[in-house]
């Protein structure tokens, strides 16, 4: 889902949290194990509420965290998924804050990597729709850095499914060691490849201060795309990868089975609050629209459908290749439609918030019938 995947219809039921904290060894308890790698920001979310001060020019903020890698593993463990994030833990004073949270969310420790480096911030602005615009902090940050001695370290044993993305996955010089270690587990363990673009840091000045370059970006995406067994990727990302591609229903449509035939056997393409485009080679081209909710912002909505996503899928033990390639349209639109509710929770929350699965549960039951 993208930065307007939630349409402002009706309110949710908004369960408490409920958290629990794991141990390095849980991962590995029961099996298949989902491991998540990538970035961990520090989002400071604006309070409107709080007012700019007397004079306008004090506007208040909030720090939470973010990143698509965490957002994704902390989905995933509140649903009960077991999961490890692979992130270096930079320097400074929300570190620890950043820690906290993925633990007591179910998500395993184990794969943080202690780092010289600072930490990732983002500074958000929301849209009348609740969509964010983000501006960056991140030169020489934490999250750029990995080596293959790191990542061979901190994989979990019994991996069976490996996501990558959004901002390290296509920023050097740690983005390399990320598409090795890519295609080293191709064909052993299911890869999951989300290029979720942040054009700021993508191209322009400030992508320049981290190396970035669109040519650089495109090329980094397309080695681990090559490698890719699903991918989820939203219009907005197709505007900037394919800026020649027709956002129309025809243009989108033809871009989710062109992306489908190009290598993954499952592509799910999002555009908003519009159905949810799912494609998978030498198969017929579905549509899924998602749940309706009022909506709070939409930071993290798809970071929840792509953990609701891999969380289903696991939970169907489809753990390889041929398993995903047999799964039947009826099955997996079943999971399609969980996580796309996943998503739609998190919409009616401050900032990323995902739901746990006694709150998935609790919204199923509270879905229009038909």
């Amino acid at each position: 889902m993208t930065a307007r995947d939630c349409e402002p219809i009706r309110r949710g039921r908004r369960l408490p949290s409920r958290v629990r904290l794991v141990t390095s060894g849980d991962a590995g308890r029961g099996g298949a194990v989902l491991a998540v790698l990538g970035e961990l920001v520090v989002d400071l979310l604006p309070v409107p509420s709080a007012g700019a001060g007397p004079e306008g020019t004090a506007p208040q903020y909030v720090a939470r965290p973010g990143g698509n890698a965490l957002n994704v593993a902390v989905a995933a463990g509140r649903l009960g998924t077991p999961v490890r994030l692979l992130a270096r833990l930079g320097t400074g004073p929300l570190a620890v804050n950043l820690r906290r949270h993925a633990e007591l969310s179910g998500v395993d420790p184990a794969g943080f990597v202690t780092a010289e480096e600072p930490v990732s911030v983002a500074v958000v602005g929301l849209g009348a729709d609740g969509s964010p615009a983000y501006g960056f902090h991140v030169a020489g940050a934490a999250d750029w850095q990995w080596t293959d001695d790191e990542l061979a370290r901190v994989l979990p044993d019994g991996t069976a499914l490996l996501h990558v993305g959004s901002i390290s996955s296509w920023t050097a010089p740690g983005s390399e060691a990320i598409a090795r270690l890519v295609e080293r587990l191709s064909g052993s363990a299911l890869i999951s490849v989300d290029p979720n673009i942040r054009p700021a840091l993508a191209d322009g000045p400030a992508a320049r201060l981290i190396g970035n370059t669109t040519a650089d970006v495109r090329g980094r995406l397309d080695r681990l795309l090559d490698r890719a067994d699903i991918v989820k990727v939203s219009s907005e990302d197709l505007a900037w990868l394919e800026p020649d591609t027709p956002q129309d229903d025809a243009g989108l449509d033809d871009a989710a089975r062109r992306w489908a035939a190009r290598g993954p056997a499952l592509v799910v393409l999002t555009d908003g609050e519009a159905p949810l485009r799912v494609a998978r080679p030498g198969r017929g081209l579905l549509h899924r629209a998602p749940p309706r909710v009022e909506v709070a912002d939409t930071v993290g909505a798809g970071d929840s459908l792509a953990a609701g996503l891999f969380a289903g899928l696991l939970e169907r033990g489809v753990t390889d290749r041929a398993a995903l390639e047999q799964l039947s349209d009826e099955d997996l639109l079943g999971v399609v439609d969980d996580a796309a509710l996943v998503a739609a929770v998190n919409c009616t929350r401050v900032g990323a918030d995902p739901p746990t699965r006694a709150d998935l549960d609790a919204a199923r039951q509270n879905l229009p019938a038909g």
